[in-house]
């Protein structure tokens, strides 16, 4: 199946921005975060969005999805 990931931040380095990826059926966000290779110990994950709706990392992913990883910012 074909799923858009976008990355944000931290998460972009060495990445990309956006690319269209292919994943088999039965695929979840946590899967597609560990096949990234993303360390989510020094930038832990902030937000993860499907279609632009807040999910959990567990969540099943579908053909066409839009998968967005943002990790957490700190400041003030």
């Amino acid at each position: 199946m074909t799923i858009t990931v976008k990355l944000f931040a931290q998460y972009r380095e060495g990445r990309f921005k956006e690319a269209v990826l292919e994943y088999p059926e039965g695929t979840c966000a946590k899967a597609v975060i560990a096949a990234l290779g993303i360390d989510t110990s020094p930038y832990p994950l902030g937000v993860l969005m499907r279609n632009g709706r807040h999910e959990v990392e567990e969540v099943m992913l579908q053909e066409g999805d839009i998968l967005s990883l943002f990790p957490k910012v700190g400041g003030g």
